[in-house]
């Protein structure tokens, strides 16, 4: 019934090309093939300081808030205060998992037999 039935597609005009191509068709250069790694990125110190620093100013500007609350500045309200409470909150529990994976990460490694 169907042995003659060959559906014809133009499967080669419906391709989309993009940057990760191969780069063998529009003379766009290879993305998955030829990838540096940028020489300014940042080393595994410089983003666990940042990330650090972020945390330390996330922990105090609860403090700093309600200070600028209890001293009757206007354009501070209770409820951002409240808010940066709970924000300051999930910062100390993903820092405390992240700690507690770290840890059991380098657990890992040193049982690794040689």
């Amino acid at each position: 019934m169907y042995n003659n039935f060959y559906p014809h597609y133009d499967l080669a005009g419906r391709i989309q090309h993009t940057k990760l191509d191969t780069g063998l068709t529009n003379g766009m250069s290879p993305a998955r093939l030829s990838r540096v790694e940028d020489t300014g990125t940042p080393d595994f110190k410089q983003v666990m300081s940042g990330l650090v620093e972020n945390f330390n100013t996330e922990l105090n500007e609860p403090d700093n808030l309600l200070k600028d609350a209890m001293s009757g500045n206007g354009n501070v309200d209770i409820h951002d205060v409240m808010t940066a409470m709970a924000k300051s909150e999930i910062s100390v529990n993903v820092a405390t998992q992240i700690v507690g994976k770290v840890i059991q990460a380098y657990d890992r490694v040193t049982q690794i037999q040689v």
